[in-house]
């Protein structure tokens, strides 16, 4: 028998022995396919899914390559089912295939008869054909690319998409050689996407996603429409690309709330897309404004769900995803692999960290319990307040001062979901504070502030979550977030890996109220960073400075 950090079980969850010494290698193999659900402080449980299984496959891994993952680090021997089950599971990804025929006419197509029957009788799947020209061979209506494909997923029958795409007005775009370069990842990540046409590249924030949007605009040469979530991700989209690319200021539009430019590569909000003015989408016409070739999705596990119906009529165009996690909390993230295409490359966060890239980091849960008085509140509230009253309890405030006294030097950010709270922070701690109703420029200015070290401690909500570059940012303190979202954890974290000029390890504290719901949110909260490799180690409030 081996002694292996991995059991497989016959209902496809695997668990993990934290402790084992294998088990840091086992974990980065196992998270190519497998999902991680619990993270407790032993034993963590991963389970296999379909589309984690197809994900794999479309990025390059074959179904030979998972089991002998599993094979390797088992404890026990891989129990039968599973691996048949596996081996079936990929093997459905690629025996429906879409294409194009000489005269243009798009097909779904298979060798497999009783594949191609099964689907094609489904009462979702039969409008969206419209002929049926050889036993091999329907017609799929021109409109119904990305629906196709969707109802093709939730049949469990994923349709590899080999229709080819437009290649857009045509448009020079080199990256700048002013003495950098892709990274190694990078470069694989780009050339990985190129390959496939279409799909998702996942990479830690502060890896560089950035430069993979920008090596893959320089490899397809043509017009570009850039979706991200902010104004000021817009604007830091613009001024990477003015320092990384051959492209002008001339070549560049932004088209937000602020203004509505139209260049061969312009960079819009997801906001600006979803605005409705009479119940319309008011600015559908930008995804016609010019024939893109390429659109790339900032931060595509936001991607609004209005955005995935426009996006499904956007199929004859190469669609490139960005993110640091493929978890969607509304769990849409089969949407994502039929509309925006699979995962292409995804790289391990301690991998690129273990090369020098991204920062290590630290992790810790501080537990503070509430006086008598809150406790009693809590008890009492009702369901919807409690998480409230938990997350925004008064004695986190003193917690946070002792925090920011241990890191003094240090740039800090704190981070907060509720406004008022944010309110209190800022004026207890005399330090600058930025939300949402806080002006796009005043915002730019305090975050110049802020890496330029004249100002250390800023008050964030939770629109700093997302595409915001504060690369000497060394510690985070997270008070309160948005209930258990496991990919607002990742963000925020992210926002502490950016390589630091001093070295230092970066510091990730998440307050927690004990025996409350704050504390049952926060396990689910971590499970993302847990399965990269990041262990949470649990602090009493009053021993922070004995820490």
């Amino acid at each position: 028998m081996a002694d292996g950090p991995l059991i497989v079980q016959s209902d496809r969850t695997v668990l993990l022995e934290v402790a084992h010494p294998d088990a840091e290698s086992a974990r980065h193999e196992l998270a190519i396919f497998a999902e991680l659900e619990r993270a407790p402080e032993h034993i963590h449980t991963y389970r296999i899914t379909r589309l984690g299984l197809w994900n794999a496959r479309a990025a390059g891994h074959d179904a030979e390559d998972m089991l002998a993952t599993l094979d390797r680090w088992t404890r026990f021997p891989v129990p039968p089912s599973v691996s048949i089950d596996i081996a079936e599971t990929v093997g459905r990804y690629g025996r429906l295939v879409i294409e194009r025929d000489d005269e243009g006419t798009l097909l779904l197509r298979s060798t497999d008869a009783a594949v191609l029957a099964e689907v094609t009788k489904n009462k979702r799947i039969q409008p969206l054909l419209i002929g049926h020209p050889s036993p091999d061979a329907y017609v799929v209506d021109a409109w119904a690319r990305g629906q196709i494909k969707q109802e093709l997923l939730k049949i469990g029958w994923p349709a590899e998409d080999l229709a080819g795409y437009t290649p857009g007005t045509p448009h020079p775009i080199d990256l700048a050689e002013n003495g950098w370069g892709l990274r190694p990842y990078q470069r694989q990540a780009v050339d990985t996407f190129t390959e496939g046409g279409s799909g998702v590249v996942v990479l830690p924030c502060g890896a560089g996603k950035t430069l993979v949007g920008a090596g893959a605009m320089a490899d397809t040469k043509t017009t570009t429409l850039i979706l991200v979530t902010n104004t000021v991700s817009a604007r830091q989209w613009r001024d990477e690309l003015l320092k990384r690319t051959s492209l002008t200021a001339e070549e560049i539009g932004e088209y937000s709330g602020q203004a509505k430019e139209v260049k061969p590569v312009t960079i819009a909000t997801y906001q600006i897309l979803t605005a409705k003015r009479k119940g319309q989408y008011a600015h559908l016409a930008l995804l016609d404004a010019l024939d893109w070739g390429l659109i790339v999705y900032d931060e595509v596990h936001l991607l609004p769900a209005p955005v995935f119906k426009l996006t499904a009529d956007l199929q004859a165009r190469r669609r490139l995803g960005l993110t640091a996690t493929l978890v969607r909390e509304d769990g849409r993230e089969g949407d994502v692999f039929s509309l925006i295409g699979p995962k292409r490359f995804d790289a391990p966060w301690k991998e690129i960290e273990a090369q020098g890239f991204i920062s290590p980091a630290v992790c810790y849960e501080v537990r503070i319990d509430l006086p008598a008085g809150d406790r009693l509140e809590y008890a009492a509230a009702a369901d919807d307040e409690r998480y409230r009253l938990a997350a925004t309890a008064p004695a986190k405030i003193g917690v946070v001062r002792d925090l920011v006294d241990r890191h003094e030097g240090e740039r800090i950010l704190i981070i907060g979901q509720y406004l008022d709270q944010i309110d209190v922070l800022a004026e207890a701690l005399d330090a600058p504070k930025i939300t949402g109703a806080t002006p796009v420029d005043e915002r730019e200015e305090l975050y110049q502030a802020f890496r330029e070290g004249t100002i250390t401690v800023l008050v964030v909500s939770k629109v700093a979550n997302f595409s915001i570059d504060l690369p000497e940012a060394s510690v985070a303190i997270q008070v309160s977030g948005s209930f258990g979202s496991r990919q607002e954890e990742a963000q925020r974290l992210g926002r502490l890996l950016r390589p630091k000029e001093s070295g230092r390890t970066a510091s990730f504290y998440t307050l927690i109220a004990r025996d409350t719901v704050d504390q049952d949110f926060a396990q689910n909260r971590q499970r993302f960073l847990a399965e990269q490799g990041y262990a949470y180690t649990i602090i009493d409030a009053d021993r922070i400075n004995a820490a």
